[in-house]
């Protein structure tokens, strides 16, 4: 029985590997300092103590732990050529991928509802996003990435190795756990995909049916001024959903066996590290709260080190 699996990772970059090292190395600084800066923001500046901000530093906490889970031993493949990591801990860092997977479709999910709620009903906005209700959203959110992932996590450690134990790629993911396996594995593809349908499509499903009601109310809007406003609250929050679900659908829902290896690693860097690089930029860009914000609190800052 194997009891560890070699992570081929990038290992053909051959002289290349200490510029890919070194730019991959600067974007997961980059994510950090993004989400970690986008959390603090909210969490000191009154002014973005709104439910949208709320649920906006939840993300980014999505973010950092997603990353955090794959890049650091992808940077140690890269520089290695590969490297080994035993089952157990392959199996777990797949379960740490799928609870801010699963958390964050649901709280993009969450964020589609209070923009529905703020265009649709802004007499009741106050009324229904209370700060209970943005708790729960919240804790239902992360209490179904940690729940459905562990429902998983179980029948996947049944799993059995008995064959070979390389891994093509630069995490470990469904897929090859699932083409290694010398077990019978129709059980544990019957749960992904109930749980895929309960947590990734029916999610969109949701943010679909929420901005066509939006569209609707936006149009209703007598004054062109009014519209351009109301639309670029969720301007920001549908860049994210597009380039999100976009990558999200290419490489789980859309057959593998159409992309090269090459291609496949290629957009699951997309996903794993680009995508949580552009979150908080598309938010900072888009958002005037978020940037006058992030210039108060410059000030801030620079007044404090001229006082000292």
């Amino acid at each position: 029985m194997i009891t560890e699996f070699f992570l081929f990772g990038f290992g053909n970059l051959q002289s290349y590997k200490n510029l890919f090292f070194a730019m991959c190395l600067l974007v997961y600084i980059m994510v950090l300092t993004g989400n970690v800066l986008v959390i603090i923001l909210v969490a000191d500046n009154q002014s973005l103590h709104l439910p949208m901000y709320f649920f906006l530093s939840q993300l980014s906490l999505t973010e950092i732990i997603f990353t955090t889970n794959i890049v650091p031993n992808m940077l140690r493949l890269i520089l290695g050529g590969g490297g080994t990591m035993s089952v157990i801990g392959c199996i777990t860092q797949f379960y740490l991928l799928c609870v801010p997977s699963i958390n964050e479709c649901l709280l993009l999910a969450a964020m589609s509802y209070d923009r529905h709620v703020a265009i649709c009903n802004p007499l009741r906005y106050t009324s229904i996003m209370t700060l209970n209700v943005q708790l729960l959203i919240v804790f239902l959110c992360w209490f179904s990435g940690f729940m459905m992932s562990l429902l998983i996590f179980v029948f996947v450690y049944k799993l059995e190795f008995c064959s070979s134990n390389i891994i093509n790629h630069f995490y470990c993911d469904i897929a090859p756990l699932l083409e290694l396996s010398c077990s019978d594995t129709f059980s544990v593809e019957l749960v992904t995909s109930v749980a895929s349908m309960l947590v990734v499509l029916s999610p969109f499903l949701f943010i679909i049916i929420a901005y066509i009601s939006v569209f609707l109310t936006i149009l209703k809007i007598p004054s062109s001024c009014g519209r351009q406003k109301a639309f670029s609250t969720c301007s920001s929050h549908l860049a994210v959903v597009c380039m999100y679900y976009g990558t999200l659908i290419t490489i789980y829902i859309y057959p593998p066996a159409n992309h090269s290896l090459n291609a496949n690693k290629a957009l699951s860097l997309l996903y794993t590290l680009v995508t949580p690089f552009f979150n908080p930029i598309i938010y900072s860009l888009r958002n005037q709260d978020i940037r006058r914000a992030l210039y108060k609190s410059f000030q801030k800052l620079s007044q404090r080190l001229v006082f000292k």
